[in-house]
């Protein structure tokens, strides 16, 4: 089997491919995409770092300065808002987008928030064991980050299912090569989404509440506050990246737990190992894949030169694996002390939500560590389409 993000068998189990990258062709041209490929820890690690990287470049040269088509026309809505986000710029804006945020994304407002996720954690998991199991992902998993973010956020409980769908069409527009309709659900995801927020913070700026987009709409830094687009953009951000990948590390850790039922019973013994079990399941089975960012300055990586204007695909799941930093990397070890995994990414974007998710993660597997003890498997899930953002279409289980 070869590097192939759009085969379903890859998919599944891209694990053996990285392992020969890693030892065959560690930096490589892909030519599919048009990207370079790093598959081993220390490269991806240093490249998140490296300040001649950009995850754009527009605030260097055009499109046709670094050899690329304009956006096409009908892309306008999408890119307006996710280019307000903090995940697609850099400093100087980068630096004051993230500080901004930072006043109102605050540690003591997030462990604020932990009892009621533990609340909310709890009731998803007794209303799914009184069911007598079922679909994982759909009941728990999803539920769970959505409506943490959705409170912190003050979206009323009304809209909140408005929320996953528009989070989940957005987000097709991060996979490799994505086909025109899928490019056309994105924009109208996020023009219809960029309209709520929109309409939401107006009316926070009048009636704030004790919400982030309240907090939002008022911060302000010396006279610099966010724009009308830049808090769009960084709640949606804080949407996709606040859930996308707590649910598919939910997903994918009990998946992986299943298959692995020697680490099942041990942290089934054993509920302290919990913190160290998570920071285990993001690694073993990561749920970002692949984080794509551009080349400022020509570089050299691996012994391999690297033009200015080429696109990197920095392969996190590879990155994971690699021997020269995990001991057994191939094994899961829910007691691995010794654990660090690049999943929330390093360097000056690395993941501002991260507590919020380790917070959402110690709960929900903590109450079904606690009320659904001998759950089980009841069906062989399947892979969703995705490989940048991968994760189960469902995980049938019996409690």
């Amino acid at each position: 089997m070869k590097f192939d993000p759009w085969s379903s068998e890859f998919v599944a189990h891209p694990y053996d491919v990285y392992a020969e990258l890693r030892r065959e062709r560690p930096v490589g041209f892909f030519e599919p995409t048009g990207q370079w490929l790093v598959a081993r820890h220390a490269d991806v690690n240093a490249l998140l770092r490296d300040r001649r990287l950009g995850r754009s470049y527009l605030h260097v040269a055009t499109h046709a300065e670094f050899g690329r088509p304009d956006d096409p026309g009908f892309q306008d809505p999408f890119w307006r808002v996710i280019r307000a986000g903090m995940l697609d710029v850099e400093p100087p804006v980068h630096t004051r987008l993230r500080r901004l945020v930072s006043k109102a994304f605050t540690p003591r407002m997030v462990e604020a928030l932990r009892p009621k996720v533990a609340e909310l954690a709890t009731g998803l998991v007794d209303r799914f064991v009184e069911n007598g199991g079922g679909d994982l992902i759909a009941e728990v998993a999803e539920p769970l980050p959505v409506t943490v973010i959705a409170e912190m956020l003050g979206v009323p409980e009304a809209d909140r299912h408005l929320l996953r769908p528009w989070s989940a069409d957005i987000c097709g527009m991060y996979e490799l090569n994505p086909s025109i309709e899928a490019q056309h659900t994105a924009v109208r995801a996020a023009s219809e989404f960029s309209d709520y927020l929109v309409g939401l913070a107006r009316h926070r700026r009048e009636h704030p509440g004790d919400d982030l987009i309240s907090a939002l709409a008022q911060v302000a830094d010396g006279g610099d506050a966010l724009t009308e687009e830049e808090l769009v953009g960084t709640c949606v951000l804080l949407l996709n990246a606040g859930h996308e990948a707590t649910v598919n590390v939910t997903g994918n850790g009990w998946w992986s737990l299943f298959r692995n039922p020697a680490e099942l019973e041990r942290l089934r013994a054993d509920h302290g190992l919990l913190p160290t079990a998570i920071e285990e399941l993001m690694r073993w089975d990561t749920p970002l894949q692949m984080f794509e960012r551009w080349v400022l300055e020509d570089i050299t990586v691996g012994g391999v030169d690297i033009p200015r204007g080429s696109e990197v695909a920095l392969l996190f799941g590879s990155a994971n694996r690699d021997p020269e930093v995990f001991d057994d990397p191939d094994r899961l070890d829910v007691g691995r002390a010794d654990n660090p995994h690049i999943s929330f990414g390093a360097g000056i974007h690395f993941c501002l939500g991260a507590p919020l998710a380790r917070i959402e993660l110690a709960e929900s597997f903590g109450a079904l560590l606690r009320r659904a003890p001998a759950m089980e498997l009841a069906a062989e899930p399947v892979w969703g389409p995705g490989y940048v953002i991968r994760g189960l279409e469902s995980l049938q289980v019996r409690v």
